[in-house]
């Protein structure tokens, strides 16, 4: 079950929210969340379930033991060797053994629903506690902490004394409530109008035989869109569902198509997961504090690790590496300078769409020799075949068009002025434009336009 699913939207979410309002009482209303979120994530699956619980036992009692013995590194060490143990052998396994080795098994063990980000959770819980920068709660709350539905399958990544702090002090106010089902409603339109149309652009470029010039650069612009939209989208849903529930959690994206640099886009993508490669790894291994050639080297490990948890492919060690190289290249200009100026910062805007786009082609191509031949498509000019003409003429429907051209616009920050001079209109407005989203929202999943978000399967 997915959060843009019909028995989701029709029956799971209704009825948790209602109950949710009905229930007296903040511990009655979290043992509501925890019990929704077991059955949520029971979806993907049993054995999925009993792993998350498996490694919810495993960290809390890691946790006790840490706070007992703050002073040792052993614990800590041994702890967070065996959370990267087990996302290694669902995730990374059988591509080490089949892609790496070259040996043919028939295992194949596979991986729980977002067992990147609650691995990454448990590490981050666990560090903390080490750190002394928060306390192991109670086993429900971590429980609550690890499996809570808007967020168990693609984050945003919080940090543990974050969601405890919100879970004892919640929001339940009408206020916030409105305001959380509007996010939810935006982030499902993000997906299901946008994402889903864009994607489907990009699946006949990237899963077809065909290629031209202008197949690369729709299959490119495509794809860049959509992973924008539905991940942004995803987050959207999640913060919304949170504050419905009078919970909050961090801004994970926040424009990061106007980025004048692949640093500054860091910043502004996935920030969750950039922020805690940051705290748990970047800064670990010195960080920007032993002069430039190591700065080049740490930042180089960090994105090449985050392009090896993205997926257990060729292609995703080649993206990462790609990002590594040019933000540690960028060390070394002064890219502040550049960019304050507005002739530098049009073409760092350029140079950075460009890079991130050229990095999104791999990290979505079937193999990395899938990805450069579109990259090499994209620059040398590979004439137009009948076959690839009658594809374009297949993707260019009304509604790509209008997605395409949305798409475009809404990567910028243009709602929040609007809203910012419409103060007074900005409330009813917000409401009548929601309705009519979530109109065409059913209306899409009605027509069968269903896609699982591209992130669930990290």
């Amino acid at each position: 079950m997915n959060t843009d699913s019909v028995v989701f939207l029709s029956c799971f979410l209704p009825v948790t929210v209602l109950l949710h309002r009905l229930i007296p009482g903040r511990k009655f209303r979290s043992t509501l969340l925890l019990v929704a979120s077991l059955l949520f994530y029971s979806f993907g699956g049993l054995t999925g379930l009993a792993i998350l619980l498996i490694s919810a036992v495993m960290n809390y009692l890691f946790a006790k033991l840490i706070a007992k013995n703050r002073g040792g590194k052993i614990l800590p060490t041994l702890a967070v060797v065996a959370n990267l143990a087990l996302l290694i052998a669902y995730k990374y396994l059988n591509f080490f053994v089949q892609d790496v080795l070259g040996f043919q098994t028939k295992l194949s063990l596979i991986a729980p629903l977002g067992i990147s980000f609650f691995t990454f959770k448990s590490i981050s819980y666990l560090v903390d506690i080490y750190r002394k920068k928060t306390n192991p709660g109670s086993f429900w709350q971590f429980l609550l902490y690890l499996s809570f539905f808007p967020q168990v399958m693609a984050g945003p990544i919080t940090r543990f004394e974050e969601f405890c702090n919100t879970l004892e002090q919640p929001d339940t106010g009408f206020d916030t409530f409105a305001q959380g089902l509007r996010r939810f409603v935006i982030g499902l339109s993000k997906k299901l109008l946008l994402a889903a149309t864009l994607g489907a652009a990009a699946d006949h470029v990237f899963g077809g035989e065909t290629l031209s010039t202008a197949l690369a650069w729709v299959g490119a612009v495509s794809y860049l869109l959509q992973i924008y939209f539905d991940f942004s989208g995803y987050s959207d849903m999640a913060i919304g569902l949170g504050l419905a529930f009078g919970l909050t959690a961090p801004e994970n994206f926040r424009y990061p198509y106007i980025a004048p640099s692949v640093g500054d886009f860091w910043r502004r993508w996935h920030i969750s997961l950039s922020s805690w490669f940051r705290d748990y790894l970047y800064i670990p291994l010195g960080g920007n504090r032993k002069g430039k050639c190591r700065t080049m080297l740490n930042k180089v490990i960090v994105f090449t690790l985050c392009g090896i948890w993205h997926g257990s492919a060729w292609t995703f060690l080649v993206w990462g590496l790609w990002h590594g190289l040019f933000t540690a290249l960028e060390s070394l200009l002064p890219t502040k300078k550049w960019v304050g100026r507005i002739p530098g910062r049009i073409v760092g805007h350029i140079y950075t769409l460009l890079v991130v786009m050229l990095g999104f082609v791999m990290f979505r191509a079937q193999s990395v020799e899938q990805g450069l031949q579109i990259i090499c498509a994209m620059f040398t000019g590979t004439p137009a075949i009948p076959s690839a003409t009658v594809l374009l003429h297949r993707i260019f429907t009304g509604e790509y068009v209008f997605a395409l051209l949305s798409g475009a616009v809404l990567c910028l920050p243009l709602i929040p002025s609007a809203n910012a001079r419409l103060k007074r209109l900005a409330e009813p407005l917000s409401w009548i434009f929601c309705a009519f989203l979530f109109v065409l929202c059913l209306l899409k999943l009605a027509s069968g336009g269903f896609a699982p978000f591209i992130y669930a399967q990290f």
